[in-house]
């Protein structure tokens, strides 16, 4: 069932729990999410990047809805990383139910006025708006060459002020994570000091960007924090791709998509879930009115 993502959120920011945003870029990685979902009874977003709509093509959202509208699973379809007001707009006509605007990189005056500008439109159409503030850490093999090698930490009086300016559903913050692996960086300690100051000067859900190959220890910590989504994309990617070399290793004469597909997707789904677990979703389902 398609949820607006401020509603989706709402639940579990009220109730210590986050919900896990999954990047996808063919229908693969759609069941997996729903299948992992059904099975937990966890709510979860499904959410595309620019760059991974560039390789499935617009028509892929009518899929992902129709997909969303058969599961009683409450979930939303989100823009991940949304550089630019068309960006959002594309999205929006589509028929996604949130999109993210990012302009972190910006300076505070350019990010407060498209920010608010792509909220004017958004919430016209019943849309809600994710915007980030800080500066989220990547690495040469992230496809979100959006992150900064330099992570610049989110201030908490910045985050009050921006929120009330430009009326956000979400925000991203900055407290030390990074796209991609940490194989290639310094895998950085999470600032949850930094994440409840965050937490106590604004009252709206918080986003947690860079949730793969941290520890589970502080990630787990996040959502008692504000914290009510948290994006995943690497470890589940990885999961899928790693079974699926050893399946062309196993049978490299393979060719039929039911010899090598069906174990990887499940390799991913097993990730899914334990991130579920671990984000404290499971079950959650039922706290929604379906």
């Amino acid at each position: 069932m398609l949820y607006n993502m401020a509603d989706l959120l709402s639940v579990a920011y009220e109730n210590n729990f986050a919900v896990g945003s999954y990047n996808v870029a063919n229908s693969e990685f759609v069941e997996v999410v729903i299948e992992a979902a059904e099975k937990k009874n966890a709510p979860a977003i499904i959410q595309i990047h620019p760059n991974e709509l560039g390789l499935i093509g617009e028509n892929f959202i009518a899929y992902v809805r129709q997909a969303i509208d058969r599961t009683k699973i409450p979930m939303a379809i989100h823009v991940d990383h949304g550089a630019t007001l068309a960006d959002c707009v594309r999205g929006i006509h589509n028929g996604y139910s949130s999109v993210m605007i990012d302009a972190s990189s910006k300076p505070w005056d350019e990010n407060v006025a498209l920010t608010k500008k792509v909220v004017e439109v958004a919430h016209a159409a019943g849309v809600s708006v994710e915007a980030e503030l800080g500066t989220i850490g990547s690495n040469e093999l992230s496809t979100e060459n959006n992150g900064v090698n330099k992570i610049m930490y989110t201030d908490p009086d910045d985050a009050k002020k921006f929120v009330e300016l430009t009326g956000v559903d979400t925000l991203a913050v900055a407290i030390g994570t990074r796209h991609g692996q940490y194989s290639h960086v310094e895998k950085p300690e999470l600032r949850m000091d930094l994440l409840a100051k965050i937490n106590e000067a604004v009252n709206i859900p918080l986003v947690l960007h860079g949730g793969s190959d941290n520890k589970d220890s502080e990630i787990g910590k996040a959502y008692q924090h504000g914290v009510a989504k948290i994006n995943l994309s690497t470890d589940m990617k990885l999961a899928f791709m790693e079974q699926l070399r050893q399946n062309f290793k196993d049978n490299p004469d393979a060719y039929e998509p039911d010899q090598l597909m069906p174990s990887a997707r499940q390799a991913a789904q097993n990730l899914v879930e334990h991130k579920m677990n671990l984000f404290n979703s499971t079950g959650k389902a039922s706290f929604y009115k379906i």
